[in-house]
């Protein structure tokens, strides 16, 4: 029996100005194209953390002069749960730690906190086999939210956006009959408003408010799978990108702010193994690097978790 894997590749897990973790340790994921069944749920728990001490200012790789190396690190806990068998809803919940090598001389120091609440359902919209084939297609809305009162001006340690967020995917599959698949899948995510602790900044031009006008973006990635090992082991390789739909570039002797338009490319790993001994029980191990950008860090970051399934109703 396949496992759900639940590591939900949302853009939180990477080290960035926006505070996205790229495509976060956060797979079964809303991005990939397995449906739990009616009453059954997965319960994911992980750590991951990245670190970064070059970022893009613009276009123009820069190194952390100042501030050396910065990490942030996510403790995340998820549940999937099957509503029916082509309806899954996901809810997730990180905890948040930044933090810099240097002290500063005490000027800026990290924080630590919960940072946004996500709810978002998938269905399984059209599934046809073809001799051993399988073409699968999917979509998803997301929706999430701030749960404290984070200061999300205050990049690059700053928790989250600080904005309400919105997603819109769609995922493709292609199964082939020797347990290797390939999936594309692209949508919009929608930003909204978030409030900076001062009265006046500048994006493009001078704003006296402190509302700041997150930009909104397209998200689009790939992956390369294969189910190995008498299918106890699920290994991934994947693509992932972001760009941003407005938004202004960090200035000269600036420091980032929400209003930043950032784009950004990553390539990574993913592994899920189910523990025989234990029915449901399973490891993840995954990792991932941005490898070009736009107003965004230049990161890497590792990640384990695991994951238990599990019927909650007969």
């Amino acid at each position: 029996m396949k496992y759900i894997s639940f590591l939900q590749l949302k853009f939180q897990l990477l080290i960035t100005f926006s505070s996205l973790i790229v495509f976060s340790v956060s797979g079964q994921t809303t991005t990939d194209a397995i449906m739990m069944p009616e009453g059954s749920a997965c319960i994911f728990l992980g750590h991951s953390s990245g670190s970064f001490d070059h970022y893009w200012e613009g276009g123009t790789l820069r190194s952390n002069r100042t501030i050396a190396n910065v990490t942030r690190t996510n403790t995340n806990a998820e549940v999937a749960i099957g509503i029916t068998s082509r309806l899954n809803a996901y809810v997730g919940l990180p905890y948040i730690t930044t933090k810099s090598s240097e002290p500063n001389g005490g000027k800026f120091a990290g924080v630590s906190g919960f940072q946004d609440i996500s709810i978002t359902l998938k269905y399984l919209g059209f599934q046809k086999k073809w001799n051993k084939s399988e073409l699968s297609i999917l979509g998803s809305f997301g929706f999430s939210n701030p749960i404290t009162n984070y200061l999300s001006d205050y990049m690059p340690y700053n928790l989250g956006l600080g904005a309400t967020q919105l997603s819109y995917l769609a995922i493709v599959q292609y199964d082939l009959d020797c347990d290797v698949y390939f999936r594309t899948f692209g949508g919009y995510e929608w930003r909204g408003y978030t409030k900076a602790e001062r009265e006046y900044y500048y994006n493009n031009g001078n704003y006296f408010t402190p509302w700041m006008d997150v930009p909104s973006a397209v998200r689009f990635g790939g992956v390369i799978g294969a189910w190995v090992a008498d299918k106890t082991l699920q290994l991934e390789i994947n693509y992932n990108s972001l760009q941003s739909t407005s938004g202004d570039d960090i200035r000269s002797y600036a420091g980032p702010q929400p209003t930043n338009k950032v784009s950004m490319s990553s390539v990574g790993f993913f592994a899920h193994y189910f523990l025989n001994r234990v029915p449901g029980l399973g490891i993840i191990v995954q990792g991932n690097t941005v490898v070009s950008g736009q107003n965004t860090a230049k990161a890497s970051t590792l990640g384990a978790g695991i994951t238990y399934q599990f019927k909650y109703k007969k």
